[in-house]
Order: structure tokens, then C-alpha cells, then sequence
């Protein structure tokens, strides 16, 4: 018989979808549309919806390896109503199969959150959403109540800045990141829990999924940070090489080059998605 435990992760839709693209495609990617109007080729500029039309060629060039992508909602709420709105396309032209994650890490007392919750849940209907966890668990809950979605917590980040608080070590003499670690799995009562382990602390991403084997991880900290995609892929998928999503935006998105048109551009994000892809193969 199956542990509680077993069936609720059995039968959480988000973790359900997103499994089945990795087996089915063998391939871990998840596409990060950090998309700075600063930095999209000039070419989009000419066009009425620079940014969405940068998305979509971005999504045109992935989706035969990608099996997620991540919306960091910075860069489309500082364009305000505009952003706000590419951001909504966005979302509505990503493949049907594939996760969507909004990276908007989000959390705060019980009531906030929990219009978070509806905004990204149910507003915009997101898979998996990014939150904070130092505001401790009433602060999480309402995520945790959407049992069908993911919600990644943030545990031990790849910024330099995790060293502030994230690597400190508390009285017990453990590490705060573990400390959350446990935490999360406390809040993983409907297998619907994650964390995001950055791809620049593949030192310690063996212990932690040694330490808890049934979260998702969304991996983040590849390409232009600098982490290794081999030892992501490798020590961060669970034992059947599912459960993990190694994210890369600015090393996939925004290719060297002058393009001519989409297609070119579209030729060269695929390029690189394929090689990325093509790294993963290992761990399957």
C-alpha cells in the first residue's frame, strides 16, 4: 500500500506534468524569459509588442527541449500595466505540456499571502510559483493549499548574497539553508513542495537531495553564473532522474550576434538549447 505521502505526490497534477516531460523528452531544461528590453535584439524593437514577440520566437526555438519555463515577474512589472500585459501573452503562448513557473518570490503575513496565492494561481494560472520562507509558515501556507501546483522555496541560492544569511550557521550549529530544508519538508504535505538550490553550490547538492529525496528542485545558476550543468543534472535529479529543473536564461535567451530576422535568431537560441539538452544526456 502506498504512503499518504506517495499517493498525494501521485497525484499532484504540476509535479505529474512536468515528470512526464522529462521522460518523455530526456531533458531537464527549463528556459528562463528574463526578458530585459535593454538587452532583445534590435529587430524586436520594430515591431508593436517588442517584448512578447522576443518571447515567442525565444519559446519557437525551445520547446523540443524545454519542459518548463520560468517568468521572473521583475522584468515585466517594472514595465507596469505594458509589462504586465506581455507578461499575460506570455504565459497563454507557452506549450500546453510544458510547466510554467512565475519567479515573483513572493511571501508575507498570512492574509498577503494569500492573495499571492489567488494572483498567480488563479489570475494567471501559473504551475509553480517562487517564494520566500523567512517569514516562517504561516506565511507559506496559502501557497501549500493549492495542492496541484509547485511551490519553490527558496533554500540555498546561487547569488554571492546567500552567504549573508542563507550559510550562516544557527546555535544548533546547523546551516540556515538546512533549517529551511526541513522545514519545507514539513510543508510538503501535499507533494506539491520544491526547492531552489543554485547550480554555483553543487558542492552541497548531493547532501541535500541526499537529505530530502522527495522534493522538486528548480536549479537555477547555470550559464552566465557560472554552474555546472553536468553536476546539476546529475546530483539533482531524484533516483528516477526526475523531480528537478535545471533553469537557463541569459545563456540560452540572448545568443551573440546581429540577426537579421527571427528565424536567425530563432536558429541560434535553438542551438543552444539543443546543446544543453544534448549535456543533460548523461543522467538518462
Amino acid at each position: 500500500m502506498l504512503s499518504v505521502k506517495a499517493m498525494n505526490i501521485s497525484t499532484n497534477a504540476a509535479r505529474n506534468k512536468v515528470n512526464e516531460q522529462i521522460s518523455s523528452k530526456k531533458s531537464l531544461l527549463c528556459v528562463g524569459l528574463d526578458s530585459d528590453p535593454d538587452k532583445i535584439p534590435g529587430m524586436f524593437h520594430e515591431m508593436k509588442r517588442p517584448v512578447l514577440e522576443f518571447n515567442r520566437s525565444v519559446i519557437r526555438a525551445t520547446r523540443e527541449y524545454a519542459v518548463a519555463y520560468k517568468i521572473n515577474t521583475a522584468f515585466y512589472e517594472a514595465r507596469g500595466l505594458e509589462g504586465i500585459e506581455d507578461m499575460q501573452e506570455t504565459l497563454e503562448n507557452l506549450p500546453c505540456e510544458s510547466l510554467s513557473i512565475a519567479d515573483a518570490k513572493r511571501a508575507d503575513i498570512g492574509n498577503t499571502s494569500r492573495m499571492y496565492a489567488r494572483a498567480f494561481f488563479e489570475q494567471w494560472d501559473f504551475d509553480a510559483l517562487t517564494v520566500a520562507p523567512y517569514m516562517g509558515t504561516d506565511s507559506v501556507e496559502p501557497f501549500f493549499d493549492y495542492d496541484q501546483k509547485l511551490v519553490f522555496v527558496l533554500c540555498l541560492t546561487s547569488n554571492p548574497g546567500s552567504e549573508d544569511f542563507e550559510e550562516q550557521h544557527l546555535l544548533s550549529g546547523s546551516a540556515l539553508y538546512d533549517a529551511v530544508l526541513k522545514k519545507v519538508q514539513e510543508w510538503d504535505r501535499n507533494g506539491n513542495a520544491g526547492i531552489v538550490v543554485g547550480a554555483t553550490k553543487s558542492d552541497r547538492l548531493r547532501a541535500i537531495r541526499k537529505a530530502a529525496p522527495g522534493l522538486f528542485f528548480l536549479i537555477p545558476g547555470v550559464g552566465a553564473q557560472g554552474g555546472s550543468l553536468r553536476e546539476s543534472a546529475s546530483l539533482g535529479a531524484d533516483e528516477k532522474s526526475q523531480g528537478a529543473l535545471i533553469n537557463v536564461s541569459r545563456g540560452i535567451i540572448f545568443p551573440d550576434g546581429d540577426f537579421a530576422s527571427p528565424e536567425a535568431f530563432e536558429t541560434e537560441v535553438s542551438k543552444k538549447a539543443a546543446k544543453l539538452h544534448d549535456e543533460m544526456q548523461s543522467i538518462f
